[in-house]
């Protein structure tokens, strides 16, 4: 199993940048436009994304060879196209873009995705700033933002709203994901579905992004959605921007796999006592009955995430037990 990361894209993956030299606009936001594949008009959505207003473009564009890149580069001189050597999961993809970007706040899309409702990318940010009330009333506020990433309602081909955000909850020792749609400002959710949410960008980067040595997509972003809540940061939904697939949503694979064992060292078996967390011995003999692994191998990866856990153990505000009590669910 590989190192447990503790900084930020401490291992970039091999890549290459062109264009992305002039600044679209000064909203304060730019975008991430991730590829899913297939053949989609890359003219016009870069086109829609200018009339928005966003300060730049990163376009991941995988490992596939593209002819059309010296034209688009010419034509919108405020999107930097990333050509990567290797396939990334998504995790690593966001966390790429972030390192590329400026702005204090970036909106991860799919190029299979359009914004609906939501206005001009200077409106969108505006409206993530903290009021002079919130800040009256949040001592120490971090951030001139209010939460860590916000999420749009999400909907499908036919405008039906998807139950893209998440409630947690647990049952012996292990962790269930309950979705629901949104229904009114400001629910929180776990984590951002399929990626796509507005992050601030400097709280992105002090959580470390998005752990890179997962290779499962479901339990990378609940490793991220999950730290982030039990280290004190916010991820909740507006109303007032809407997206939508072409088609269908992705489905998620939540099979408890490598990763999910990763998520659990990191996430569930951590104790939150006083100020601080760590990661009892007494949790090693169920750890290694339930992993699958030899007592040897069981216990490196469970001495890794106790270092891990010791390192990051003051930016703990909670375990998941304390989480999944206190969560706000949604009303029935």
């Amino acid at each position: 199993m590989n190192t447990i990361p503790t900084i930020f894209n401490d291992t970039l993956p091999s890549y290459t940048a062109v264009g992305g030299t002039q600044r679209g606009a000064s909203s304060g936001l730019s975008a991430v436009l991730l590829n899913r594949g297939g053949r989609y008009p890359r003219r016009t959505l870069f086109q829609e994304f200018e009339k928005t207003g966003f300060d730049f473009i990163i376009s991941i564009e995988g490992t596939q060879d593209r002819y059309d890149l010296e034209e688009l580069s010419g034509r919108f001189p405020f999107v930097r196209f990333i050509l990567l050597k290797q396939a990334i999961s998504l995790g690593e993809q966001i966390n790429l873009a972030a390192s590329e970007l400026s702005s204090p706040l970036f909106f991860v899309l799919w190029n299979d995705i359009r914004i609906l409702h939501g206005g001009s990318a200077g409106k969108i940010a505006e409206r993530l700033l903290v009021s002079p009330e919130e800040a009256g009333k949040e001592s120490q506020v971090k951030s001139p933002y209010k939460r860590l990433c916000t999420v749009p309602v999400i909907q499908n081909s036919n405008f039906e709203t998807l139950p893209t955000l998440v409630s947690p909850g647990l049952y012996q020792g292990s962790v269930k994901a309950l979705p629901y749609a949104p229904s009114r400002e400001g629910s929180p959710t776990l984590y951002p579905f399929d990626g796509v949410g507005i992050y601030d960008r400097e709280r992105f980067v002090r959580l470390g992004g998005f752990d890179a040595t997962l290779s499962s997509t479901y339990w990378q972003l609940m490793d991220f959605g999950f730290r982030a809540h039990l280290w004190g940061e916010s991820i909740a939904s507006t109303q007032l921007i809407r997206v939508s697939y072409d088609g269908d949503a992705p489905p998620q694979d939540s099979t408890a796999d490598e990763s999910y064992k990763r998520f659990y060292l990191k996430n569930l078996a951590p104790v939150f006592r006083g100020d601080s967390a760590h990661l009892p011995l007494r949790r090693y003999p169920g750890y290694v009955l339930k992993s699958g692994d030899g007592p040897f191998i069981a216990w490196d990866d469970f001495s890794e995430a106790r270092k891990w856990v010791e390192t990051n153990r003051y930016r703990f505000a909670a375990d998941a037990k304390a989480l999944t009590e206190n969560w706000e669910h949604p009303e029935p």
